[in-house]
């Protein structure tokens, strides 16, 4: 079994934020393919099966967790960086899309972290990221985000992205939380997530907000992002695809004009 490496890191940015992390000789951190920014010199990078948690096993076995990385829409494979010298070195990792980063000490937190199957950025080599199955029927339906999200194991240090502003919330035991589906950032192991119908005929058909949304029941602790990708990306898809004098804006036309449209 590979412990976890302890790492030290500095989080840069207000809007687009990203995690400098500083490795001693011999520590490792792996992250998604495309979150990798800037280096030292003296960093060793080498690709991965799965998250490098599993590398002491069989092919088969590597195999099967890499596998298991895919049913949570990632990627095969992951990098990991080792700082091969004799000092510490820093290793830089970007956030994809505007937000936040969030850092998580997975042993100050139960040892078990449930999260989006996207948010995942870095972690420590040792962090095991899985696949996590929900077993109601009802999420399983109408997850919305998925019937599988991801989780994160171990005692080490991870670290997510999410949209928007990211709100902490802290659920006692039998509290309860109604959320929207993509909002959801991650939360600890003790929490209970399940999807609710909204029920009466005027939220089916005017509701504007979908006929489901997940319920959280404490105790844990919940983290919330205020722009989830697939909400900013569906308003950019409508936004391209409609004419701008069809918006329904009370200037209309002079609108355009004034933002420059009306000029070209």
């Amino acid at each position: 079994m590979i412990n976890n490496h302890e790492i030290d890191y500095r989080i840069f940015g207000e809007e687009m934020q990203y995690v400098e992390v500083e490795l001693d000789p011999n520590e490792t951190a792996v992250a998604e393919p495309g979150a990798f920014m800037m280096m030292d010199d003296g960093i060793q990078m080498e690709t991965l099966f799965g998250d490098g948690s599993q590398q002491q096993g069989g092919f088969m076995n590597k195999l099967f967790n890499a596998g298991k990385r895919m049913l949570v829409g990632e990627n095969l494979f992951m990098t990991a960086f080792t700082n091969v010298g004799q000092n510490k070195k820093r290793i830089s990792f970007a956030s994809p899309y505007p937000g936040k980063i969030i850092p998580l000490d997975l042993l100050q937190l139960g040892g078990r972290v449930i999260c989006q199957k996207d948010a995942f950025l870095c972690a420590a080599k040792g962090v095991s990221i899985g696949i996590e199955f929900q077993k109601k029927l009802g999420t399983g339906l109408f997850g919305g985000e998925g019937f599988i999200m991801e989780k994160l194991e171990g005692d080490g240090l991870a670290f997510l992205h999410a949209g928007g502003h990211v709100q902490e919330r802290v659920l006692q035991a039998g509290e309860l939380l109604k959320i929207d589906t993509g909002c959801i950032v991650g939360f600890t192991a003790g929490v209970d997530y399940d999807i609710q119908f909204v029920g009466g005929i005027k939220n089916t058909l005017f509701g504007g907000e979908g006929l489901f949304f997940a319920t959280l029941r404490g105790p844990g602790k919940v983290w919330i992002q205020s722009l989830p990708i697939s909400r900013l990306a569906g308003r950019i898809l409508a936004y391209g695809t409609y004419q701008r004098k069809e918006e329904g804006s009370v200037l209309g036309g002079l609108g355009n004009m004034l933002d420059g449209d009306g000029w070209k």
